[in-house]
């Protein structure tokens, strides 16, 4: 269960981040969550809290606003690309990184996955999902029988937050024109949402990972699959079975566009 921290404010960021780690909750919440487990019922005493940090009308203007914005220059490889924003210092986290984490695999893949951001592993080595939550990702790619090699992987944002925090609206409004760049130069055929964050930012929307889940969705043209993030799966193994059926959705959807 969660413990009673004595700063509110804490107990404020450890219920968000329950709920960004299962996806069911937005930032501001309105109705209790589902009390999947001891955790999240003690969070449903808390993070209705939230809704006196950040309104609802705000962080979705921003959100949006930031995200429809003119993303920049255009390159011909993912090399030219990654050498023209390495450096980049577009947002405070330019100031904080290690290492920048542009992203992984097969300039050429048909499926893209996408996730949230760099942890701290991604941090220290600049390639994306290679901590606990890479090693369960990579078994999942297996099962899938594809590697790294076969697919490619990015992130919204491609410097690590401090603490794991959310990606602020502001982080990802400069830095989500990097990705979509990489999405305009590999073409994929499918793009697979990691977790709720990722999912809202590419789709633009506010809707919950629940609501998302289950249906196909559209960025630019490409085919979208929104499902849970393996960090998520790590503190709730329960959602491994959903997890693999949304992988065979993909990947039955992939065949057939061959």
């Amino acid at each position: 269960m969660i413990g009673k921290p004595d700063n509110l404010s804490e107990m404020i960021r450890r219920a968000l981040q329950v709920q960004a780690e299962l996806g069911i909750g937005e930032i501001v919440v309105k109705h209790r969550p589902l009390a999947f487990d001891n955790a999240v019922a003690d969070t449903a005493r808390i993070v209705p809290i939230a809704q006196a940090v950040m309104s609802e009308d705000s962080a979705t203007s921003t959100f949006q606003t930031g995200l429809d914005m003119d993303s920049g220059p255009r390159y011909e490889s993912l090399a030219a690309h990654c050498e023209a924003i390495n450096g980049c210092m577009k947002c405070a986290l330019g100031e904080t990184r290690n290492k920048f984490v542009y992203g992984v695999g097969n300039p050429n893949a048909g499926i893209m996955f996408v996730g949230e951001a760099p942890g701290a592993k991604e941090d220290e080595l600049g390639e994306p999902f290679v901590g606990r939550a890479g090693q369960l990702f990579d078994k999942i790619l297996a099962a899938m029988k594809l590697s790294r090699s076969d697919v490619y992987i990015a992130n919204i944002l491609k410097c690590r937050p401090p603490e794991n925090r959310d990606p602020l609206p502001e982080e990802m409004e400069k830095c989500f024109p990097h990705l979509r760049e990489q999405v305009r130069i590999i073409k994929p055929k499918l793009i697979c949402c990691l977790g709720r964050i990722a999912a809202q930012a590419l789709l633009k929307t506010t809707a919950s990972l629940g609501t998302l889940r289950g249906g196909w969705h559209s960025y630019e043209g490409v085919t979208v699959l929104v499902t849970y993030h393996s960090a998520a799966l790590l503190r709730f193994p329960k959602y491994k079975k959903d997890t693999w059926d949304d992988m065979q959705k993909l990947l039955a959807r992939y065949e057939s566009m061959k």
